[in-house]
């Protein structure tokens, strides 16, 4: 019996993503663009039920439909993929659509223009869900800088977890801001807002960013001018990896669930750092010969990582590596051991053991062998404090507040979003500098604020932060 699982695209980059996603998964599983079968392998249709649902016609082969609903406030991007070689692969009722669109209006997704589609949103989930066996969760694709992705796909995450699917698994991918590179101006407001959702409502997040994709495209595979086309095509390789196991038979299987329960020792620090390998210039293909020893250093190298933040100034919580193709469980275990041992400073040793392999035995399209590794890493810190600068400088101004109060949000919530991402912050901190053996101390951590300092006292074998809010901070704090 597959466990299923329900895609949900959420904007214009939610979209684009998705649509590449599923010219993956159609290519791996031997299907045409209309979702009928011309492969010639029976394991490419043994569980092609986890994405897709069977219908069968009377006097025609059975097609395979898409498990997926696509949304949008506007109906450009959702208009293309209708009118596109795609068009008659996704069920038409599966299309959600405003026509005013979100303006890169967090508030409007979330609570003006986007909870107006909720009830048809939810009725057409629910449709999905029915149809499903043995419902294994949710992916969600967005981007947190514009303003449906963002501010709806956030909306569509707090019902899912309160109202609708409070036990299924819920995995977002998210597109975060870019350090150097950004689309829009208020992109820190929009990011922040949705990270104080993430924190409370997915269960794990995958970190994508546009600019460590730039790099993995010009640098490694040598595409002089990248279109989004390309970018979309890297995560979705590494979409298609993290699922493989649910997808095809492997000797050590691992599911959703399975990744979770690994990955995430705290509830909140559920974000992880995706990262695949092999990436190659195409003309050099023919003189690469990889063994699994070296997908595994790559898989831990900056340069394959697809967010723009740098490993080696943070610790590694926990890990999962997926392998895929010809790969000896021995072999596998033994380069991913031999790693950490080299590497120990980089792994936290309260965590013994601490990345998990999976294998698979069916490779990528056009692949022999290939990798996928999701990182939890301290170092993710970085992205949380690069988006909370922008927000700072922006919101002690005030500036664009008008916009967002206009559609019936309170100040309040920008606040409580900055101090959430502090409370995060200090978090991941704490964690990287803690030792085995402190098994009594008591950590007190000074973080800056706004509002005067916080202070984060955590009793280590509790594991519980408690926020004392002290004097300002130009007067003196005595122990």
């Amino acid at each position: 019996m597959p466990r299923e699982i329900v895609n949900v695209q959420v904007g214009q980059a939610g979209n684009q993503v998705g649509e590449n996603f599923w010219k993956m998964l159609l290519a791996e599983h031997g299907l045409d663009e209309d979702g009928h079968y011309k492969g010639d392998d029976p394991l490419q249709l043994a569980r092609a039920g986890v994405f897709f649902t069977e219908v069968e016609l009377s006097g025609s082969a059975t097609k395979y439909v898409p498990r997926s609903v696509q949304i949008d406030l506007e109906n450009g991007v959702c208009d293309r993929i209708r009118s596109g070689p795609m068009g008659h692969l996704f069920r038409p009722d599966t299309y959600i659509t405003g026509n005013t669109g979100a303006g890169n209006n967090w508030a409007k997704g979330f609570y003006t223009e986007g909870a107006e589609l909720m009830d048809n949103i939810l009725e057409l989930v629910r449709k999905q869900t029915e149809a499903t066996d043995a419902l294994q969760g949710f992916q969600i694709l967005h981007s947190l800088g514009g303003g449906t992705g963002a501010g709806l796909g956030s909306l569509l995450l707090s019902k899912f977890r309160e109202v609708e699917y409070p036990d299924r698994i819920l995995q977002t991918y998210s597109i975060l801001p870019s350090p150097k590179v950004s689309e829009t101006v208020v992109e820190p407001y929009n990011a922040l807002l949705s990270v104080h959702q993430l924190v409370e409502n997915s269960d794990l997040t995958l970190c994508i960013d546009n600019e460590a994709l730039y790099d993995v495209a010009q640098r490694t595979l040598k595409v002089k001018q990248p279109s989004f086309d390309d970018l979309n095509n890297i995560v979705s390789q590494v979409m298609c990896g993290v699922t493989t196991s649910l997808r095809f038979p492997g000797q050590l299987n691992g599911d959703v669930r399975k990744l979770a329960m690994n990955l995430v020792p705290f509830p909140r620090l559920h974000f992880l750092m995706p990262s695949y390998a092999p990436f190659y210039d195409p003309k050099a293909r023919a003189f690469l010969r990889l063994s699994v020893r070296d997908l595994t250093n790559a898989l831990f190298d900056r340069a394959n990582l697809l967010v723009a933040c740098d490993p080696r100034f943070g610790r590694y919580l926990t890990a999962a590596t997926i392998f895929r193709g010809k790969v000896a469980s021995q072999e596998a275990e033994q380069a991913v051991y031999d790693l950490q041992r080299k590497n120990s400073t980089q792994f936290v040793e309260w965590i013994p053991d601490n990345v998990s392999v999976s294998l698979c035995s069916m490779p990528p399209v056009g692949q022999t062998q290939a990798a996928t590794a999701l990182a939890n890493s301290t170092a993710v810190q970085e992205l949380f404090k690069r988006t909370l600068t922008q927000f700072a400088a922006m919101y002690k101004r005030r500036a664009f507040l008008h916009w967002y109060t206009g559609e019936g949000m309170d100040s309040m919530e920008f606040s409580e979003a900055e101090s959430n991402t502090q409370d995060l912050i200090a978090e991941y901190q704490q964690y990287q500098e803690a030792t085995a053996e402190d098994e009594d101390v008591e950590y007190e951590y000074e973080e800056e604020a706004p509002s005067g300092q916080y202070e984060a006292h955590v009793e280590a074998e509790g594991g519980e932060l408690e926020y004392e809010e002290n004097a300002p901070a130009e007067e003196e704090y005595q122990e």
